[in-house]
């Protein structure tokens, strides 16, 4: 439950000169110390989020509630995660509800699992599967440091094997070659469940759409997500010098039904194809 105070085990950001921003976890009798000095947590619990507080050297800092993008750009991580603006546009696409059953593969740092965590809220479900028991363990970390491993069942699986889950809601796929498991992601998923994998380059896209036509998937589309900020001066608003452009193609698509009927499966290829776009 969310309060406007910060308490004891709340994660907090703290932000200050130049926007600098720190992550921290308030714990009763622990302290913060930074280059602009030393924050004592009993200082920052009981105050109300938003407030200015200052280390003992002066310097000041607001107490903020971190969204969800300022966990996820903080994590620990040894490869590339997700940026916010492909996982927005990932949680609204696949329709990412609470109480729903998501499934990952390629758990990485596990910045995709927090998110989908996150959404799915305490009554659902994620299970992310990984091959690298490394990486696995250090996606472990991190949502146990977000308070969300309650949420998540890790597995440590070549996915070539298929997947124990049936009937999932959606089915997120962050791995090289996702051309070489669509048949496995259609099992796990149900009829009419969302698919979405991301890929860097446009030969692994043109692989994952014939695979995902061959396995009978529909309403395919692929895109990619540009983010460009401006400055943020009445006086003299214009871009940014950098902007964060491509990190990869997101290709979508959901399971549907073959048909009995002759015609109707012819329907469903065109449909997997784009051709009735704009119909």
């Amino acid at each position: 439950m969310t309060s406007s105070i910060a308490r004891a085990g709340d994660i907090a950001q703290l932000v200050g000169l130049r926007h600098k921003h720190f992550i921290i976890t308030l714990e009763a009798g622990a302290e913060f110390q930074t280059h602009r000095g030393v924050l004592q947590h009993d200082d920052l619990i009981g105050r109300p989020w938003g407030t200015q507080v200052f280390s003992h050297m002066g310097s000041p800092f607001f107490l903020l509630q971190p969204s969800v993008a300022d966990l996820l750009i903080n994590l620990p991580r040894t490869t590339q995660i997700l940026y916010p603006k492909d996982i927005g546009y990932i949680l609204i696409t696949m329709g990412i509800a609470p109480g729903q059953h998501v499934m990952e593969a390629g758990t990485g740092s596990g910045s995709m699992t927090i998110a989908l965590a996150t959404a799915i809220g305490p009554e659902g479900r994620v299970t992310s599967y990984e091959q690298r028991q490394d990486m696995q363990n250090l996606a472990r970390k991190n949502v146990e440091r977000v308070g969300l491993a309650s949420r998540v069942d890790f597995k440590l699986r070549d996915i070539q094997l298929g997947f124990d889950e049936t009937d999932a809601d959606a089915f997120f796929l962050d791995v090289p070659n996702p051309y070489d498991y669509i048949e496995q992601v259609r099992a796990a998923i149900k009829p009419g469940g969302f698919f979405c994998a991301l890929s860097p380059t446009f030969n692994q896209v043109e692989k994952t759409l014939i695979a995902l036509r061959k396995q009978k998937f529909a309403f395919i589309e692929v895109c990619e997500i540009l983010l460009r900020f401006y400055k943020a001066e009445p006086s003299r608003i214009r871009p940014t010098d950098r902007m964060v452009a491509h990190t990869g193609f997101l290709t979508f698509a959901r399971r549907i039904e073959p048909s009995e009927d002759e015609r109707a499966n012819e329907l469903i290829s065109e449909v997997g194809a784009g051709i009735l776009e704009g119909e």
